[in-house]
Formats: C-alpha cells, sequence, structure tokens
C-alpha cells in the first residue's frame, strides 16, 4: 500500500478490525519510510447486479435510489432510516443469494412491499400506489383489501 505522505510502497499494519457490518476490514497502517499513520479499507468486489425495467432498460442495482423512495414513502411516519437501511440490505442480499446477474424491478418492488407491509402500513399503501401506478380508486381499494387480509391472517 503506497503511503499518501511520500509515497513509498512499504508500510506494515498495526491495527485490523471489521468495519460496514462485517463488509470491510478497516486496517490501520504506519509507513516504515516516514512514520506517517493512514487508514485503509479491504471490501470485497461483488459483481454488478443488474436490474431489468418494465420497458427492457437495463441498469445497475442502486441502493441509494430504492432508499430515497422507500424514505419518501416513510415521510412523517415511525420509521427510522436505520430500519429502511436495513429492508433494502435484506432485499439486496435475498437478490444476490439467488445467484443471478440480472432481476426484474417488478420482483425487487414485490420484495420492498412485502417487508414496508410488516413495517409501516400506511407506508407499504404510499409505496404500492407509486410502484403499482393505480389507475383509479378501485385498484387502490383492493390493495387496501388485500392488505387488511394479510394483517387479518398474521
Amino acid at each position: 500500500m503506497r503511503c499518501p505522505s511520500c509515497k513509498s510502497n512499504s508500510s506494515r499494519v498495526v491495527d485490523s478490525r471489521p468495519a460496514d457490518d462485517g463488509n470491510s476490514i478497516r486496517r490501520r497502517r504506519e509507513c516504515e519510510a516516514c512514520g506517517f499513520r493512514f487508514t485503509t479499507f479491504e471490501k470485497v468486489e461483488e459483481s454488478p447486479l443488474i436490474v431489468v425495467k418494465k420497458d427492457g432498460v437495463r441498469e445497475e442495482f442502486a441502493r441509494d435510489k430504492i432508499l430515497r423512495g422507500l424514505i419518501r414513502a416513510c415521510e412523517k411516519r415511525p420509521v427510522s432510516v436505520e430500519q429502511l437501511e436495513d429492508v433494502v440490505n435484506s432485499v439486496e442480499r435475498e437478490l444476490r443469494s439467488d445467484g443471478e446477474s440480472e432481476v426484474s424491478s417488478h420482483l425487487i418492488g414485490e420484495k420492498l412491499m412485502d417487508k414496508l407491509a410488516t413495517l409501516d402500513e400506511v407506508a407499504y399503501v404510499r409505496f404500492a400506489s407509486v410502484y403499482r401506478q393505480f389507475k383509479d380508486i378501485s385498484v387502490f381499494v383492493d390493495e387496501l383489501k388485500d392488505l387488511m387480509n394479510k394483517t387479518r391472517h398474521e
């Protein structure tokens, strides 16, 4: 690892510990040439997960884009950003564990709605109304009835 101070290639690891919920390793290093201390992070490079949209367009899975949509659905609701990050992490983990390199946006939306339904029903309805693009009030009422039936059976 090259020293950011003197550009020497000789450094030793002083301390090493897990970071980012165990997804990376934080290493504290010391340059053997000049004694400068610096931190590096080591992370496994995952293969890209491609999302296939309704119109066939393909784009890379974007955690922040999904998180923004969930935050919007949870405005003025008692749901923390940490809970929403857990939802996104959980869905991403499920998608990656399936071993597919491409996944439909429909599948992602359904997984997110399943998790939101257990987290906050109002947020679920808000997210579903945008995701499913309700055409009229009857479709909206049907969705509410489905949600009520699900919560009765749990």
